[in-house]
C-alpha cells in the first residue's frame, strides 16, 4: 500500500469537492482536529482520502472514501485501516463512525451497530456531532464502533 499523504489547508477546497461528490459531511476540512489524508492519482487530483477526529481516547473515523472507479479494488480498505491504526498511534482505545451506507464493509472491518446517542457522548466535541445535533440530523444517522487493539 502506498501511504497516503497528509491533507493541508492547502487541501480544504478540493477535499471538500470530493467529499461531496461522494456524499460524505465536509464538516471540519481543514481544522487541526480533523487529522485528515488524502490520495492522490497521478495527476494530482484527490481520488481518496481517510481521517479521524480524537476526544481523549475516543476516535471518530471521518472521510474514508475512494473514486467511484477506485470501489471494489481494495483501497478503501487500506484507507479506513491506514485511519485506524493512526489513531491507535495517537492513544484511541475505541472508534466510531456514521455510516448508513456501508454497514457490510464496516462490519467486515469488525465494527457493530452502536447507539448514536452513545457516539455523541463519547464524542461530544467532533465537528461532525456538533453539526449532526445541530441540523436535526443525529437521530437519523446510524453509529458504528469497535475497540482498538
Amino acid at each position: 500500500m502506498r501511504p497516503p499523504l497528509p491533507a493541508t489547508r492547502g487541501d480544504a477546497f478540493e477535499l471538500a469537492e470530493f467529499l461531496r461528490s461522494v456524499d460524505l459531511t465536509v464538516s471540519g476540512i481543514g481544522e487541526p482536529e480533523l487529522h485528515a489524508w488524502v490520495d492522490l492519482d497521478v495527476d494530482g487530483r484527490i481520488v481518496g482520502c481517510t481521517g479521524f477526529e480524537l476526544e481523549g481516547d475516543q476516535a471518530l473515523l471521518r472521510s474514508v472514501a475512494v473514486h467511484p472507479a477506485l470501489r471494489h479494488s481494495g483501497r478503501g480498505t487500506e484507507l479506513a485501516r491506514f485511519a485506524i491504526r493512526k489513531a491507535v498511534e495517537s492513544g484511541a482505545t475505541r472508534a466510531w463512525l456514521f455510516s448508513r451506507r456501508s454497514g457490510p464493509f464496516w462490519e467486515s472491518m469488525g465494527f457493530t451497530p452502536s447507539d448514536v446517542d452513545e457516539l455523541a457522548n463519547a464524542l461530544p466535541t467532533s465537528h461532525q456531532v456538533r453539526a449532526f445535533t445541530e441540523s436535526g440530523q443525529l437521530r437519523y444517522e446510524s453509529a458504528w464502533s469497535r475497540s482498538l487493539p
